[in-house]
């Protein structure tokens, strides 16, 4: 399957009222993040954002150094016409994860339900590679996935689901855990999609 064209036609067909990750407030992700009590100027990446509207209230609550990447352009069209004027505080990425090569570091790395589509072991392995290689020594990464008792498949695509060994297990080399818990996330739907939220510590060199 060509994982592009798929996600081009979704954001192109589908209002986000019409698809099932949709959040009007990104109650958790901001959260999390606030917690980390990291600076405003700390390099925050949002990957697989979609049209999410983490940047949104990222930008109200003062951080100036945000960057959004997801495969779709016209996901990232979305947000650009959105913002408006504030689109231009952001740093759009249209790219696979998995062919990111970034020129700075992030302190902070922020990935609610995009991780999860990647099923190939070799896939998973490069995406942890990336992680390690671009995310600066103690900063943090928050990954969203189905948990094993959430769905196997989205928006007509086989998920990896995880739980908190597993997925601890996948990070070990580069992370430290700091803490998860599970969330049902409630679609657009009225349906119910039980979420594993895990934080970590990237490790010292």
């Amino acid at each position: 399957m060509d994982l592009k064209a798929h996600w081009e036609n979704v954001y192109h067909t589908k209002r986000p009222d019409e698809v099932s990750w949709t959040q009007p407030i990104p109650e958790t992700s901001l959260k999390t993040i606030r917690s980390w009590n990291i600076p405003k100027s700390a390099a925050i990446i949002d990957v697989g954002g979609g049209d999410s509207m983490l940047p949104d209230f990222l930008l109200n609550e003062g951080y100036e150094n945000i960057t959004v990447l997801d495969i779709s352009a016209a996901a990232i069209d979305r947000v650009k016409e959105r913002l408006g004027a504030n689109a231009d505080k952001i740093n759009f990425v249209v790219s696979n994860i998995l062919d990111f090569t970034p020129t700075e570091k992030f302190d902070v790395w922020h990935d609610r339900a995009a991780f999860h589509f990647l099923t190939d072991p070799n896939d998973i392995a490069k995406y942890v590679t990336i992680t390690e290689k671009y995310i600066e020594p103690n900063g943090k990464m928050m990954i969203a996935t189905f948990s094993t008792q959430g769905p196997l498949k989205c928006s007509g695509l086989t998920i990896h689901q995880y739980d908190p060994q597993t997925l601890a297990e996948t990070f070990s080399i580069g992370f430290t855990p700091i803490d998860h818990h599970f969330e049902n996330h409630r679609t657009p739907f009225n349906t119910e999609q039980n979420f594993l939220f895990a934080s970590f510590k990237r490790k010292e060199r």
